[in-house]
């Protein structure tokens, strides 16, 4: 059995159960103004706490939907993955999103993290494995979260 299809075995027995929560990461204003200059924008509800005071219905400077978009990557690198599913992987790259919805905004100084639960696994051939993660990244305090998608990974195995 190759190192792919055994993954397959293991990740197909999670769906449906949760990986875990990973570590609270801050989204400071730094980080937004850096967000803003590489992506262009700079509309003043991300970069300007003075108008954001006064014309914001949050009082406060949000961070980029897609900035926190973005850090996916690094807020699941803090999930729990299971050792058995890495056994043998060449790489691992974006397939796409299913589904993305921005539910809630990240204020300035929040903090976020991601939950994430396996949904689906599909073997494309004995090496290669398409798993779609949902994902919904919380907001520290806040009972809605900042945002839920459906994340397709194409892992390929040696």
């Amino acid at each position: 059995m190759s190192n792919g299809e055994n993954a397959f075995t293991v990740l197909s027995k999670s769906i449906g159960n949760a990986e875990g929560a990973g570590e609270w990461f801050l989204v400071d204003q730094a980080r937004i103004n850096a967000f803003a200059e590489v992506t262009e924008d700079r509309q003043f509800i991300h970069v300007d706490p003075e108008m954001s005071a006064q014309l914001s219905p949050w009082g406060v400077p949000i961070a980029h939907g897609f900035l926190t978009l973005s850090l996916l990557t690094h807020l699941l690198g803090s999930v729990p993955q299971d050792p058995k599913t890495l056994e043998g992987i060449l790489m691992g790259v974006n397939y796409g999103f299913e589904k993305v919805r921005f539910i809630n905004p990240v204020k300035v100084g929040a903090k976020i993290r991601a939950l994430s639960t396996i949904a689906n696994v599909e073997q494309k051939d004995a090496n290669t494995l398409h798993v779609t993660r949902a994902i919904t990244v919380e907001i520290e305090g806040e009972t809605k979260p900042a945002l839920i998608a459906e994340w397709v990974t194409r892992l390929v195995y040696g």
